[in-house]
């Protein structure tokens, strides 16, 4: 597997695992809003598309080898739930239509449990991200149904930093349904470690037609 599809590529996420695929040795195609903000070089090449223009994305999705999501409608968006579910839809429906069968995509810890509850549910979920994280959990819902992709979702941990030179460790532990706590009881990650996960994620297949977490 060496080119790899990644959607919402100069995001805060995204940004992080185009530099952690083109290390590896991957060619990248960085599927983006705004082409002038992606670094094109030899490996990674960019395209603009609409991601709910099912035919234009998935025309330019064909070829790859994997797809990788790390779409955001902005948190600031007064439409983020609509327009994330949408999106989130909107994508998956491209990546079939394009043929390509590895698909991961990046989620929000909300929908992880605790004591049987979700997060995005408790009384202390932060209500200025409550619309993208309920919106991230009502999608995890839908790609369960999928039966044609072998997807893998994704949910950060509960805090995720972008890290200054030097955070990228390569060290995590997972989990499915729960959030991974270090000694202090906190479930950290930084976003450069995020990307090391999904392309590990990309690389051994750990976790098809099933979502998992990751923190230290």
């Amino acid at each position: 597997m060496k080119k790899v599809a990644v959607i919402g590529a100069t995001g805060f996420v995204g940004t992080q695992l185009v530099k952690e695929l083109s290390n590896r040795g991957y060619e990248v195609e960085a599927i983006v809003r705004d082409t002038s903000k992606v670094q094109q070089n030899e490996k990674i090449k960019s395209k603009s598309v609409d991601v709910n223009n099912i035919d234009e994305l998935a025309e330019a999705l064909n070829g790859n080898d994997a797809v990788i999501n790390a779409f955001n409608a902005g948190w600031t968006n007064p439409n983020l739930y609509e327009d994330f579910l949408n999106g989130s839809v909107n994508i998956e429906k491209a990546v079939e239509k394009s043929g390509v069968k590895r698909f991961i995509t990046v989620g929000g810890a909300g929908s992880l449990y605790i004591d049987g509850k979700q997060l995005v549910d408790g009384p202390d979920f932060p209500a200025e991200i409550k619309p993208g994280a309920t919106a991230a959990r009502d999608y995890l819902n839908k790609i369960k149904e999928n039966n044609t992709l072998d997807w893998t979702f994704f949910s950060p941990a509960i805090e995720m930093h972008q890290g200054t030179a030097g955070v990228r460790t390569g060290k995590y532990r997972t989990a499915l349904e729960n959030p991974v706590f270090d000694e202090n009881g906190r479930s950290v990650l930084s976003v450069e470690d995020v990307a090391v996960v999904l392309v590990d994620e990309l690389e051994q297949n750990n976790h098809i037609r099933e979502r998992f977490t990751a923190a230290y």
